[in-house]
């Protein structure tokens, strides 16, 4: 054999290997190995329960593995941020809210990363109302005596949320524009860690998502003065809106979605859109969320794409007036 021909042979060994292995590298079936989802907020509020609810029937959907990671901070924004950092293959999805996805944005002087184009949006899980609350111990049952009673007692009273930059954070701040009182705003790492404080009077004023604070209404543990939504929630009838109580111009809806990092690639995002749509329709997923309040969704990526859009000049505005700091 000339040396020539061995040359020629052992180039087209080399590129045949190649031939062979970097497409077949290349066009893997997705998924093949654990998803990664990132919940920003501590466990036990409304996003890590939509997160858990979800992933655990996206892991049979996909064949693969959904590992829950929780990253509080900064009303969503710490692990927001985490998830714009992460490689756009896939394997990393994560949970976002009206806080991470349009307050913040001008809450905060600068986030490391832009709402509207550090994401891949997948679909909005669902919208639901905030809810102002105060232990049994506070001498109030109504909006309009509650106001009465931080008139005669300025900062007395301190108000709990999830985090600032939150929606509820924001409520807050709200309800003490409109209704001309103080109250000193104490944030918390999520709900599961604020919920405690409130059940055992340490933290007597709070206002939290719906979801998570109906439980504890309907057992009496907790007194709901007024919903943050225009219309009143079908699972806590008798609890009026805060425009019903008095405060007119009053609506703030909280939503939670889930995005993925900008540059994930588009069959991807659909097909994370079409199963996680699909699970919000089960019959037993939809039951479960709508029995703590939350209106569910489902829309197309583009949809989320233009409420984030609208979303963060509306709610700037909002933040801006109530005068809201990222303490």
């Amino acid at each position: 054999m000339t040396m020539h021909r061995r040359a020629l042979l052992k180039t087209l060994a080399v590129t045949g290997a190649a031939a062979l292995t970097s497409p077949v590298l290349a066009q893997a079936p997705w998924p093949n190995r654990p998803i990664r989802y990132i919940v920003p907020f501590a466990p036990g509020g409304t996003t890590d329960i939509l997160g858990r609810v979800v992933g655990e029937k996206l892991a049979v959907a996909l064949g693969q593995p959904v590992v829950i990671e929780n990253k509080p901070g900064q009303g969503g924004s710490a692990g927001a941020a985490e998830l714009a950092r992460a490689a756009p293959d896939g394997y990393t999805i994560g949970g976002g809210t009206i806080s991470s996805h349009a307050i913040n944005a001008t809450l905060y002087d600068k986030l490391p990363y832009d709402p509207a184009t550090s994401f891949a949006p997948i679909t909005m899980y669902a919208t639901q109302p905030n809810v102002l609350l105060v232990h049994p111990s506070v001498p109030a049952t109504s909006v309009r005596e509650f106001i009465v009673l931080l008139k005669a007692n300025p900062d007395k009273y301190s108000f709990g949320s999830a985090g600032n930059g939150t929606s509820q954070h924001i409520s807050g701040e709200l309800f003490k524009t409109l209704a001309g009182v103080k109250m000193q705003h104490i944030p918390y790492r999520g709900s599961g860690q604020m919920m405690p404080e409130l059940l055992g009077g340490t933290l007597q004023v709070a206002v939290d998502n719906i979801a998570t604070a109906i439980p504890h209404v309907k057992s009496g543990k907790l007194r709901a003065l007024a919903v943050t939504t225009t219309q009143r929630s079908g699972v806590a009838p008798d609890v009026p809106t805060m425009v019903e109580s008095g405060l007119a111009g009053f609506e703030l809806s909280s939503w939670q979605a889930v995005f993925a990092p900008a540059g994930t690639p588009k069959p991807i995002v659909d097909r994370l859109y079409a199963e996680i749509s699909r699970i919000l329709k089960m019959p037993d997923v939809a039951k479960r969320l709508s029995d703590l309040g939350l209106d569910l969704s489902g829309m197309p990526p583009a949809d989320l794409a233009a409420v984030i859009k609208a979303d963060v000049p509306r709610l700037g505005k909002v933040v801006r007036d109530s005068g809201a700091k990222a303490e």
